[in-house]
């Protein structure tokens, strides 16, 4: 039998730091920012207000209510954190999510309904997939990928208070599916990497390569490749969302079209 591995690749274990680390996935997490700006990079100029309380919103949402609420369903991360602090953050931070949406839908700009619609659907979301709600039917890849990838992108957007515009929106629509397209790409890679972590006693086999020696399989051989695709989209992920931003600002100081 193999030896237990870390629940996570970015996993630290030891103390109450090393638990709430954990429990953030800050790889994850930041990724799933980058969406967020991604979204308001489309739009033209920059509020860097708005993009500041987007990211603070879905960084309470998923970084916190998310991740809490995950791991009151069985405690996949181990970490030691207890069930009522769990609680508490999770009903907390999403609270605060929603706080900063509604007023952010109703107060900066002014009414925005697109905006204002997002905010329950987001809440939705966090609570449903999370705490597998309804039979675990929205806990899936389907939901991960347009939930976590592309709604983040819209609400990142819509923040904007873009102009009317069917160029403006048909950008969005594809920096959407861009990110939807990336957030399967997590899952599918995710998905057997916490398979071969969390729930993997032993591996076992050999592979036989048609030229050279047998190679011998066990966790760390199935991981490598896995992991370390998404060390790399952990980190590309942010810095195209932080390229783009910056390039669309300094285009918007220019006085370009």
């Amino acid at each position: 039998m193999d030896e237990p591995a870390a629940p996570a690749f970015y996993a630290r274990r030891g103390s109450v730091v090393s638990d709430w680390w954990t429990l953030l996935h800050p790889p994850y997490t930041v990724w799933h920012l980058s969406y967020v700006a991604l979204g308001a990079a489309v739009a033209p100029g920059r509020d860097w207000t708005a993009l500041g309380l987007s990211l603070l919103a879905f960084f309470l949402a998923v970084g916190l209510a998310a991740h809490a609420l995950d791991e009151l369903q069985g405690r996949p991360l181990r970490t030691a954190i207890s069930e009522p602090t769990l609680w508490a953050v999770s009903v907390t931070a999403l609270a605060g999510a929603v706080v900063l949406g509604v007023a952010g839908g109703f107060f900066h700009h002014g009414t925005q309904w697109a905006l204002v619609v997002a905010v329950p659907v987001g809440a939705a979301l966090v609570v449903g997939y999370n705490l597998e709600l309804f039979g675990g039917r929205l806990h899936n890849d389907h939901v991960f990928a347009w939930g976590w990838g592309g709604f983040p992108v819209v609400v990142g957007y819509l923040a904007q208070s873009p102009p009317r515009s069917l160029s403006l929106a048909s950008a969005a629509v594809a920096m959407t599916l861009g990110a939807v397209g990336t957030a399967y790409a997590q899952r599918f890679l995710s998905t057997p990497a916490r398979q071969l972590r969390r729930r993997t006693a032993a591996v076992t086999g050999t592979l036989t390569p048609t030229e050279g020696a047998p190679i011998g399989l066990d966790r760390a051989v199935l991981l490598a490749p896995l992991e370390r695709a998404l060390r790399s989209l952990s980190w590309a992920l942010p810095v195209i969302a932080v390229a783009v931003l910056l390039a669309g600002s300094g285009h918007a100081a220019q006085g370009g079209p």
